[in-house]
């Protein structure tokens, strides 16, 4: 493998670390509080909360699928693995990451244009977890085969 290799892995799973951990504090800290607060109070911490991870959030998904896609290269020689049992699974988990990709990219859309109202935020929020921890399985199940 290439000497790189370890540290591209490295970057990736940072990165990875952060963007599920932001959308695990949103949907399973975040959004329950609004229940429990008045709608006031909720709105200032959540405003809060979006504009702290709307300076970082970008960068970080760029830095993810940036090193995903190099591991990709690196790991598998471009498509040559593609016709493995490790392929199969690598296929599955980029396309998982795709449509990840294809949400975060709406739902930023939305949020910029204010079309982003809490019911479309909690259902994206929903659908990129359950992808996430999709894409969590299949990288650890991909160790073992």
């Amino acid at each position: 493998m290439h000497q790189v290799y370890p540290w591209i892995v490295l970057l990736h799973l940072v990165c990875a670390i952060v963007f599920v951990g932001a959308v695990v504090y949103e949907t399973l800290v975040l959004e329950p509080l609004e229940r429990q607060v008045d709608a006031e109070a909720y709105a200032r911490v959540e405003s809060a909360a979006m504009r702290r991870v709307r300076g970082f959030m970008p960068f970080v998904v760029v830095l993810l699928f940036a090193s995903g896609g190099w591991l990709f290269r690196l790991r598998c020689g471009g498509i040559a693995c593609l016709d493995t049992r490790f392929g199969h699974l690598l296929a599955l988990k980029v396309l998982l990451a795709l449509a990840v990709l294809a949400i975060f990219a709406r739902a930023w859309w939305a949020l910029r244009r204010g079309r982003l109202d809490g019911c479309r935020r909690r259902h994206t929020h929903r659908v990129l977890l359950a992808l996430m921890a999709g894409i969590v399985f299949l990288a650890k199940t991909m160790v073992y085969w």
